[in-house]
């Protein structure tokens, strides 16, 4: 395998040239699965793209274009469904005022790999999420965000919630969780994880105790 750090060099290179062709030889190349180069190489380089548009070094284009990349290599590798579903309370999956989708993508890929059931409510604000989450009587939330506007705005959701009488396991994931290790805690959530394939022990957990309080 190449040494990671010359591969995240190298994605990074090409995805602020909006080279697909070369992101893909980086892929075939580095001999990792489609959810290790995802979690490894995808995660971390996109990470540092944000945090150089935050610095003004890139411009948001080419952190919108790099991600639309990654997600579009992701969507022909990551397997799309699993088999024998397991019988969980009801879960969803949601972007919070975030364009940025690649990490929502990867944790639906491992989730429906492990055979969860889930909705995926893809984009959405604030008032919509709440919405949505209230109607369908969603016991797991999982909200996946890039920039640190969007991961605060998960204390208002908190709030909403909790406001609502909605009783529901939050678990948040994304870059500003990644740098800040105690920010899920100051947004209210349940949980984090810095990787989609470590949420899975911290969902069986969960169901746990929601199977628990429905006792």
């Amino acid at each position: 395998m190449t040494d990671p750090m010359l591969l995240n060099r190298e994605l990074e290179t090409a995805l602020l040239g909006l080279n697909k062709v070369a992101t893909r030889r980086i892929y075939k190349e580095s001999g990792l699965t489609p959810t290790g180069f995802a979690e490894m190489v995808f995660m971390p380089v996109l990470d540092s793209i944000g945090d150089k548009w935050e610095k003004g070094e890139v411009a948001l284009s080419q952190v919108y274009v790099s991600g639309r990349i990654c997600e579009s290599l992701l969507n022909e590798l990551l397997p799309a469904e699993g088999s024998d579903l397991k019988i969980t309370p009801p879960m969803a999956v949601a972007v919070l005022e975030d364009s940025h989708l690649l990490g929502k993508r990867i944790l639906c890929s491992v989730l429906r790999a492990g055979g969860y059931q889930f909705t995926d409510f893809g984009q959405q604000h604030l008032e919509s999420l709440v919405t949505r989450v209230h109607s369908e009587n969603i016991r797991i939330l999982l909200v996946s965000t890039l920039m640190l506007s969007s991961a605060l705005r998960v204390k208002e959701l908190r709030r909403r919630l909790d406001t609502a009488g909605l009783k529901v396991k939050l678990i948040v994931g994304g870059a500003p969780f990644r740098f800040d290790a105690s920010l899920w805690k100051e947004v209210g959530a349940d949980a984090t994880s810095p990787t989609a394939s470590g949420a899975i022990s911290i969902i069986q957990r969960l169901i746990r105790e929601v199977e628990d309080e429905n006792l």
